[in-house]
């Protein structure tokens, strides 16, 4: 389980949000939402270990996370704004070093996953070759090869089509019912009248 607990932000001696308090367990879907500089960001960099909190915590499984980071981590996927590919690699290079980072190797498995973000036939291509949208779409596919049971991702959305956004709310449902967790922000529709989702939103 994950935990926020009266987490607080301050920027530019603005705050974003404070003593926000929240918890995601196995099959939780939840989207932050709010306008455009209520601290969306800056809550997931936070809890994904990548920013500092004015003040509050953050727990896995009853623990802080800075005293259970191995832990965290391993359970932990996070796609921000930057999507972390690896330019002089190959679409297909670069999934293959992101799963022997976790301990697999599937060759099967990077096919399929390239497959299901449209990039077969641009799998030998090197990222840096390839347009900001594909170079989105290889970082999504991890998704398709995570074994991570916290997936938090920030647009995941962006340079996505209708059919890809239809896809994502897929897999984002099959994770949860799979016992996994889905904490994300986006600034596009995603599982209208679906019970599955909770919100949360910062700011007005």
């Amino acid at each position: 389980m994950l935990e926020v607990r009266e987490l607080s932000s301050i920027r530019d001696e603005r705050v974003l949000f404070e003593d926000l308090s929240f918890t995601l367990s196995s099959g939780d879907l939840v989207q932050i939402e709010g306008p455009n500089g209520a601290g969306k960001t800056t809550l997931l960099r936070i809890i994904a270990g990548l920013g500092l909190a004015e003040s509050g915590d953050v727990l896995w499984d009853g623990e802080l996370v800075n005293k259970a980071r191995e832990e965290f981590y391993s359970n932990l996927l996070f796609l921000g704004h930057s999507t972390g590919v690896k330019r002089e690699m190959t679409a297909f290079e670069n999934l293959a070093f992101y799963q022997r980072m976790h301990g697999e190797e599937n060759e099967e498995r990077l096919w399929e996953a390239l497959a299901r973000v449209g990039l077969a036939g641009r799998e030998d291509v090197p990222a840096a070759q390839l347009s900001a949208g594909q170079n989105r779409r290889v970082a999504l596919a991890r998704l398709w090869i995570s074994q991570s049971k916290l997936w938090i991702l920030d647009e995941p959305l962006t340079a996505i089509d209708k059919q890809g956004v239809k896809v994502l709310e897929n897999l984002f449902e099959q994770h949860v019912n799979d016992g996994g967790m889905v904490l994300f922000t986006t600034h596009q529709d995603m599982f209208e009248g679906n019970p599955l989702l909770r919100r949360i939103r910062l700011g007005a």
